[in-house]
């Protein structure tokens, strides 16, 4: 039984954190587990795009799809380089260094349309036989709505500190992503998620990519826009539409799934911005080759993670903006965390 004091502590802890996140950047391996622990103008509307030495202009996110004539690599799309802005002079979360604003100059840099999909992953297993990091440590993180109550039960001193509406879970990897019992039929194009950072770059050198750097995945998902917030621009539903795969209702209890989903949704949903990238914000963290502290050399250090998961809402993880960034150690996996590759030119 919990004490009288202990119950106002983590009521009082949690009402404090009700404009933090949800948790996501906490699920870091090394971190304990706890029993009931919770914590203290739109100046251009078109872009250029440059595709085999030609020109190639998008329209806005409102227009009808222009045709992609130049051959290109399959699946990816070239991203223009130059000087470019990333971050913002207004950040919402202070502590994860979103601010300021800056230029970065980057050279034209390609980058998969698609989040990696369990199907493709499942390619690279096959042909390499590669074991991931939840499968060798034997668990990874879920979310409490993808576990029976009984199974919260019983798993409650597997809860994660300050976020305890995510578990440990034994025998969770990619292979089954939404429970012990789950398998991926019918999510062979849903974003493979479980995988580590480490796992992420073994399938980008299978494929002959990369990851994408914080600053090139920022550009890409900024879709040739200045400062704003979505990749299509600074309305949430243009033309009352849905247009990302995130939380709605009350966090972290009833998701009403107004866009669709409760959970991931296939990598081809969502297209949000001219340079023809989907679910660049929403659906799955994705993984980027940045340190979160320059000059780390821990085993395990913090890596980058944009774009905010289905997870997300506003209350509490206001992450799913192009500015927005989070963090976790290069092992840790969880059933919103996934990645997608990018190639230089």
């Amino acid at each position: 039984m919990l004490t009288k004091e202990v119950v106002i502590f983590v009521f009082v802890a949690l009402t404090s954190c009700v404009n933090g996140d949800c948790g996501c950047n906490k699920l870091d391996r090394a971190a304990p587990a706890t029993e009931a622990a919770a914590q203290t103008d739109e100046q251009q509307q078109v872009c250029q795009q440059q595709a085999r030495n030609q020109n190639k202009y998008y329209r806005d996110y409102y227009a009808e799809l222009e045709q992609e004539s130049e051959a290109e690599i399959e699946g990816m799309s070239l991203i223009p380089g130059g000087s470019l802005h990333v971050g913002t002079n207004e950040p919402h979360f202070h502590a994860d260094h979103e601010s300021p604003e800056r230029l970065v100059k980057l050279q034209d840099f390609y980058i998969d349309k698609y989040e990696v999909s369990n199907a493709q992953f499942a390619k690279f297993v096959k042909a390499t036989n590669y074991t991931t990091e939840a499968e060798a440590f034997g668990d990874s993180f879920l979310f409490k709505t993808l576990l029976t109550p009984a199974q919260q039960a019983d798993l409650e001193d597997y809860r994660v500190a300050n976020a305890i509406w995510w578990y440990k879970v034994s025998g969770i990897n990619w292979r089954k992503p939404n429970g012990i019992d789950s398998n991926l039929n019918g999510l062979e194009q849903h974003p493979v998620v479980h995988v580590s950072w480490r796992d992420a770059v073994a399938y980008c050198k299978w494929a002959g990519k990369r990851l994408p750097s914080e600053s090139e995945w920022e550009v890409a998902c900024r879709g040739g826009k200045q400062r704003k917030l979505f990749p299509w621009g600074n309305k949430l539903m243009p033309k009352d539409k849905h247009w990302l795969n995130i939380w709605q209702g009350e966090f972290p209890d009833g998701n009403t799934k107004d866009d669709g989903h409760q959970f991931t949704c296939p990598v081809d949903a969502f297209r949000q911005n001219n340079y023809d990238l989907y679910n660049m914000v929403g659906n799955v963290w994705e993984w980027t080759a940045d340190l979160w502290k320059l000059g780390d050399t821990s085993d395990a250090p913090n890596r980058v993670k944009k774009g905010g998961s289905y997870l997300c809402h506003k209350s509490y993880c206001y992450r799913y903006r192009c500015a927005a960034r989070s963090q976790n150690t290069e092992d840790s996996s969880a059933g919103n965390l996934g990645f997608r590759c990018a190639k230089s030119t």
